[in-house]
């Protein structure tokens, strides 16, 4: 069982930037795609970024590209999420988490139900 650590979050102003990092435990760690995910409370956990287990593939949630960037040592068994030009709607827990399969099966990076080892989250508010 894989264990994730989040860490980073905190209070912003708008226009600001934060970097996320998810600290993995086990091994096998670089096998694995990763992803971003963030929820807000009354609403469902949204998809925000996933990267594969070698990194060369990422993919964005249309609302952060261009602003976000995942990326991932995999020596360091550590994901990251460098946020840039934060608004009021990036107000959410960042939870990150690790894929079921080693590869993407189409879109499935998408559903948070394709990932089955998930941190506690880590809070990041962006005041405006």
């Amino acid at each position: 069982q894989v264990q994730l650590v989040e860490s980073g979050g905190g209070l912003v102003q708008a226009g600001g930037s934060l970097r996320l990092s998810c600290a993995a435990s086990g091994r096998a760690f670089s096998l694995y795609p990763m992803g971003w995910f963030r929820q807000v409370p009354g609403k469902e956990r949204e998809f925000v970024a996933t990267i594969s287990g070698s990194g060369p593939t990422t993919y964005y949630a249309d609302s952060v590209k261009g602003r976000f960037t995942i990326s991932r040592e995999n020596a360091k068994n550590t994901v990251y999420l460098q946020m840039n030009s934060l608004n009021a709607e990036d107000t959410a827990v960042y939870y990150c988490a690790k894929h079921r399969r080693m590869g993407y099966s189409g879109r499935d990076y998408l559903d948070d139900r394709t990932y089955d080892s998930w941190g506690q989250g880590t809070q990041v508010t962006v005041s405006s």
